[in-house]
């Protein structure tokens, strides 16, 4: 009885360790992070992935400035330091200047001393609150999961925020979904909502899309659809219309497809995505009958991969005449390509209506083509009220300011 018995539970040992065995077997394997979806079986070996930034101070001194060109006339220097991971930039009443950022989660204050410029913290630990704009004396700030008011700030640094979450109806996925904000010119907040993944047909059709709002949160409109990720815009200075930058889809080699430029001349346009990049090409994976049909145009195609971030309308009066009205546009450089490409700032130069255009450096020295190493990546910009330009690098965590002196 008792070999018997031991014999009885030996065989229920191995049972159980054969099915624990089994279960280990069959467990679903780890989602693929959500840059590699979209990858198809010929690219599954890629080494290429995103890059890291560097989200620690770097001093002035270790950053090369003077690798930087310009067209004849044309002066960068530094401006600022000590933003690790700093992006958009608005400027409030007062001229401080606030700076969001993406995974550092801080947005920060920038206090133009004359001689200097002063760095705090105005929140931190936020999700990405990449999206930062200022009217009527308050901070807007943006994150995936947050919108937050700081009324008085630039007098009273300790202003309480005040939670508008509720009012703005966000997307809860994450991916893409963080912003660029500003207040147009009818005085209204425009903030876009990216795609929920590289490449997918939409869960619901919050996504994908730029909406207007009031500044209290209210009067929600859908002005654009099937944006697949914008994160800058800004509107022409004499027709007022909304000219914003797009990131292509990941995934289908080097030189498909573009980001783009693009013209909203109207309400409820539609730009492609997931069905039709870059205006003509259809997407392979998420297929549709005449996929690009009645698709709106893009204004320029900006690069494969090159990340296409802030655009800036120059209506200053410092830049030479030839200069006013030109879009100046930062593209941040690629990763989701085996050559790189961007890292610089290129100006276009186009028609009101979008035609006769043409795409030019304006801003290089940023990435060296002969090794494919870069040191800086450039990603928003901003016109002062003296007519110089501040261009923000996420890489060093900088502001450069540009100038003109004949």
């Amino acid at each position: 009885m008792q070999y018997s018995q031991a014999f009885s539970n030996i065989t229920l040992l191995f049972s159980a360790a054969a099915l624990a065995t089994a279960s280990w077997a069959q467990a679903p394997a780890a989602p693929a992070p959500a840059w590699q979806q979209g990858m198809s079986a010929s690219m599954a070996n890629s080494t290429l992935a995103p890059l890291a930034g560097k989200l620690t101070v770097t001093p002035a001194a270790q950053i090369p400035i003077d690798k930087l060109r310009m067209p004849a006339g044309f002066k960068v220097e530094i401006w600022a330091t000590g933003l690790p991971g700093g992006r958009a930039m608005a400027r409030g009443d007062d001229g401080k200047i606030y700076v969001g950022t993406r995974g550092i989660g801080r947005v920060y204050e920038v206090t133009d001393g004359g001689s200097a410029r002063t760095v705090r913290t105005v929140v931190d630990k936020l999700n990405q609150p990449a999206g930062v704009a200022f009217k009527n004396g308050s901070l807007y700030v943006m994150a995936i999961d947050k919108v937050l008011r700081y009324d008085g700030i630039e007098k009273n640094s300790s202003a309480v925020a005040v939670d508008m979450t509720d009012k703005f109806q966000l997307p809860k996925e994450p991916h893409h979904n963080w912003k660029y904000i500003a207040f147009g010119p009818d005085g209204k907040l425009y903030v876009p909502f990216g795609a929920p993944c590289n490449i997918c047909e939409l869960p619901s059709q919050e996504y994908a899309q730029i909406r207007r709002y009031n500044a209290d949160g209210t009067g929600m409109e859908v002005i654009a659809s099937g944006v697949r990720n914008s994160v800058g815009f800004d509107w022409h200075p004499t027709t007022k219309e909304l000219w914003f930058s797009n990131h292509g889809r990941d995934w289908l080699g080097d030189d498909t497809p573009n980001d783009t430029l693009n013209r909203l001349s109207k309400t409820g346009l539609n730009y492609g995505f997931p069905h039709c990049h870059q205006g003509n090409v259809a997407d392979p994976d998420i297929k549709k009958v005449n996929a690009c049909d009645g698709v709106d145009q893009p204004v320029a195609l900006m690069g494969t991969h090159a990340a296409t971030m802030g655009v800036t309308f120059y209506s200053g009066n410092m830049f030479p005449p030839e200069y006013r009205n030109v879009l100046l546009n930062a593209r941040k450089g690629s990763w989701n390509r085996t050559k790189k490409t961007g890292y610089d700032v290129v100006m276009v130069k186009a028609d009101a209506d979008g035609k006769n255009v043409k795409v030019e450096p304006f801003l290089t020295g940023f990435m060296n083509d002969a090794d494919q190493s870069f040191w800086g990546r450039p990603t928003y910009l901003m016109q002062m009220p003296d007519g110089a330009v501040l261009v923000s690098d996420e890489q060093n965590g900088a502001i450069y300011r540009v100038s003109y002196r004949p």
